[in-house]
């Protein structure tokens, strides 16, 4: 070998990997490092309660960070997550509130759902449900809509915020029980709002089905006379569908694993197969059922079926209610 083809082979060697094949490489070590979920809510909440049984599952996998990043209803969280690099290391766990209705009611908001993230799966649901203060003298949705009718200046409902999905369920139950004024009052977060109900200073709330809830109810602290999902549901197999009154009633707070768009399709499928994993244990399924949440167990394709199908289902109803972001 001459001293000219010395050189050549010390400049070939010296060039970097071709493109793919560092890809490749990176996909196939991944997660080769910490990898950051984004709950777009304060610590304690729903999606927040879901995030730390779920963390616990995916060990496996590698290890994940938790970064509770609240505000604006969960677009603060959501809208970092859809500018984060699509690397497969920092995903979020999202809602019906980030991927639905956030961006349907803002006038202007920060991100596209459908144009920003990927779905890898919903892990779980919590449905709305109306519960009462045990003053109120009604076990079931007919009874409150003729309480409400008779005692209009009585008569006030609570939900965690302005632009909920419990806020909406509760004027869009206003709208098709054709009740003559319903007044609604915001809280910062369930939690004001829940002791306010179980104190008498409010007599209806719009909430979502979580263990505090379950725990009072059981303890007659607050009534759930009715869950907004198409059927009853195992944690409370007394308490009736509100859909069986009014079919529009369907309210189910999805949570599940979002990807920024442009994630690659070897992370994506690495995060489906650990999640459905994880989700299939009768362990993980039991926490979440005592957590008050519904599992669900699906595949990327499923889950994106399934958002896609809420936003088409709620948008109309949103825009019959004639809400607008103040």
């Amino acid at each position: 070998m001459n001293r000219r083809q010395l050189i050549a082979l010390g400049a070939s060697a010296a060039l970097p990997l071709p493109v793919f094949s560092q890809t490749a490489f990176a996909q196939d070590a991944y997660p080769s490092r910490p990898i950051k979920l984004v709950v777009p809510f304060a610590p304690g909440g729903v999606v927040d309660v879901i995030a730390r049984l779920w963390i616990e599952e995916m060990k496996e996998l590698g290890t994940f960070v938790i970064e509770n990043q609240g505000g604006a209803g969960g677009i603060t969280g959501a809208g970092s997550v859809a500018r984060s690099t699509p690397d497969g290391y920092t995903l979020l766990l999202g809602n019906t509130s980030t991927q639905v209705v956030n961006p349907m009611v803002m006038a202007k908001p920060p991100y596209d759902p459908v144009k920003a993230f990927k779905t890898v799966s919903v892990i779980a649901n919590s449905a709305v449900a109306f519960a009462v203060h045990p003053s109120v003298p009604v076990k079931a949705l007919p009874e409150l809509i003729a309480f409400i009718k008779a005692n209009p200046a009585k008569a006030s409902y609570g939900s965690p915020g302005t632009g909920t999905l419990t806020h909406l369920t509760g004027e869009i139950f206003k709208q098709f029980a054709a009740l003559p004024s319903l007044a609604h009052v915001p809280y910062r977060g369930a939690g004001p709002g829940i002791a306010d109900l179980v104190a008498g200073h409010i007599p209806i709330m719009l909430l979502n089905i979580t263990s505090q809830g379950l725990e009072l109810h059981r303890a007659d602290k607050i009534r759930i006379i009715a869950v907004c999902t198409p059927k009853r549901i195992g944690v409370l197999p007394d308490v009736p569908a509100a859909a069986d009154t009014i079919p529009q009633l369907i309210a189910q707070l999805f949570t599940g694993l979002f990807v920024p768009t442009g994630t690659p399709q070897a992370v994506i499928d690495k995060l489906a197969a650990a999640n459905k994993k994880a989700l299939a244990s009768k362990v993980f399924q039991q926490k979440l059922i005592d957590a008050g949440f519904e599992p669900v167990n699906d595949t990327p394709a499923e889950a994106q079926k399934f958002v896609d199908a809420e936003m088409s289902r709620l948008g109309p109803l949103i825009a019959s209610t004639g809400f607008k972001p103040g």
